[in-house]
């Protein structure tokens, strides 16, 4: 038996990949601000890993931070800083030989945009370093990006067939064959299939957690639009619709939670980026949740709080992660509490 564990179960740490020189951010002093914001969050509750570039990188970074309480290194080559898509899935076995497994799936830069060998290889570096060693690890050919699936942690998937239906991630499977696979790699009973646009700016073909989380079993919160005029607005009253039609599998319908979109936010180019608060992060004793200096943050940190009554809800601003299309939830990975890395 494969179980994929919630989001809001007890975790051992979060794992980022720190933003270096050569990528892509214009604004180095404004997204290492927020990370050292990020930081001091979450390793006020749980521990923090730190993947960074090399030993300059990683004293460049403790330069930054307030302290390095509860904040540990591993040192690797990537490409991007978007460990939700590029880091092992953590899944729970009922196996003889053992009772969790570190699942390497292939990425291949969001459907071939970017570059993503070392990406590809993050996996193998993490598997191999003190942290990580020793836990069983499987690697597949399956492409599949953590962004794209939401577990409720018994046995319900939630995803886009915009994104794993795409001819850009496998397009030598079948439709069924990649439900299939899904079902069979992350021990799903059934899945939710969003059909669902991109927001704009998003280049990662519609992932879940732009769009829908699950808070609990019981509760989607999700990404909506009252704004006739807007864009989005059409397709978001279209997925409201489709999850006012999921139910649980007792057959009851889900407590749905709407966030609101922010004001739209552009690039220098007046390309809309893909600002929202489904891309949140829940930890330890707290729900981060991405801002960005606009007047439905509090709304949305306000309808969130009910979601999560026993966690602190705190807004974590991610305007400059925006600028290069992904926010909190992208740029982060819970490491579940059954792993129990060597920290």
């Amino acid at each position: 038996m494969i179980r994929f564990p919630a989001e809001w179960e007890p975790q051992s740490a979060v794992l980022v990949a720190w933003p270096h020189k050569t990528g892509d951010f214009i604004d180095m002093t404004g997204v290492e601000a927020s990370y050292c914001e990020i930081a001091g969050t979450i390793s006020r509750f749980q521990p923090f890993i730190i993947v960074c570039r090399d030993d300059e990188h990683q004293r460049h970074i403790q330069g930054l931070l307030k302290s390095g309480d509860n904040i540990h290194f591993v040192q690797a080559d990537y490409d991007d800083i978007w460990v939700r898509d590029t880091v092992f899935i953590s899944l729970e076995w009922q196996h003889p030989k053992a009772k969790l497994q570190l699942v390497n799936f292939r990425f291949n830069g969001w459907g071939n945009k970017y570059p993503h060998d070392a990406d590809n290889a993050l996996n193998l570096a993490l598997f191999a370093h003190p942290i990580f060693k020793g836990r069983p690890t499987a690697t597949v050919s399956l492409v599949l990006e953590g962004g794209s699936v939401e577990s409720d942690g018994q046995g319900t998937l939630m995803t886009t067939k915009n994104c794993l239906f795409n001819a850009n991630r496998n397009p030598q499977l079948s439709q069924e064959a990649i439900a299939g696979q899904v079902k069979n790699y992350l021990g799903a009973q059934r899945i939710l299939w969003v059909e669902q646009e991109h927001l704009a700016g998003d280049d990662t073909d519609a992932h879940i957690d732009t769009l829908a989380r699950f808070c609990d079993a019981n509760t989607i919160t999700y990404t909506a639009c009252d704004n006739s005029d807007d864009p989005h607005y059409a397709s978001l009253k279209h997925m409201e619709q489709q999850l006012k039609g999921f139910t649980t599998p007792d057959g009851r319908p889900y407590n749905l939670v709407a966030l609101p979109l922010p004001n739209p936010i552009s690039d220098e180019s007046g390309q809309r980026l893909p600002a929202n608060y489904a891309n949140f992060l829940i930890i330890n004793g707290a729900v981060l949740v991405p801002v960005y200096g606009d007047p439905n943050d509090a709304v949305a940190l306000q309808r969130l709080a009910p979601c999560f009554p026993d966690r602190e809800i705190l807004g974590v601003p991610c305007l400059p992660l925006v600028q290069q299309y992904g926010s909190l939830h992208c740029a982060s990975m819970q490491i579940p509490a059954f792993v129990n890395p060597n920290l």
